[in-house]
């Protein structure tokens, strides 16, 4: 389990495939402090690591995780939002998320708004994509309240500090994100849908 509060910013040094499977190598500053087993979240998608060598370690991601996340289109260079796992007894600053991904949006639009910025994300209409106003979602790995939600997307307001400390500072428009929408909400959905 993760909290969506990103805890560093990791850089991709390397890719490499093995059949359908993609490696990655990051570099960071949390890799003396992993080993093989744990697991981090990578632009808000749980991987396992599997290797560690001084301040650079290997994930290795599936087909499924390559087709559902933006993780397919990373390449070396990029930069990315990085949060090992909660401890038990650690506080909960975000809100519950479970490193896995329910689909990915697209930023439609960065607004700057003399101090924050506003970013609206677009995506496919289905009855799993759930959004409300002032509720949680997670932004590739990072917890954040919804500002405005519609069926095909939602708006967010991004403090200084988050913009500085993530990844969002590097968003262009068009560029894909990892989303993945509150737990409690898709278990709601999903009992009420079961009642229908």
């Amino acid at each position: 389990m993760f909290t969506g509060i990103i805890e560093t910013l990791g850089t991709i040094t390397a890719l490499s495939n093995e059949g359908t499977n993609r490696h990655f190598t990051v570099k960071s500053p949390l890799a003396t402090e992993l080993k093989v087993d744990q697991s981090v979240a990578h632009d808000g998608v749980c991987l396992t690591v599997v290797d560690v060598e001084g301040d650079l370690y290997t994930v290795t991601a599936v087909e499924e995780t390559l087709n559902r996340t933006n993780l397919g289109e990373r390449k070396t260079g990029d930069r990315i939002n990085l949060e090992r796992c909660t401890k038990v007894g650690d506080r909960l600053d975000g809100h519950i998320v479970q490193g896995h991904v329910d689909t990915t949006a697209r930023v439609q639009a960065i607004e700057e708004r003399d101090g924050s910025w506003n970013l609206r994300f677009e995506h496919s209409v289905a009855d799993h994509h759930l959004t409300v106003q002032k509720g949680s979602i997670t932004v590739n790995g990072v917890s954040l309240t919804v500002v405005d939600a519609a069926p095909e997307g939602f708006s967010v307001t991004i403090i200084p500090y988050t913009w500085e400390h993530t990844g969002f500072h590097a968003l262009s428009v068009g560029d894909a994100v990892n989303l993945e929408f509150d737990v409690v909400g898709k278990y709601v959905a999903e009992m009420m849908s079961r009642r229908s």
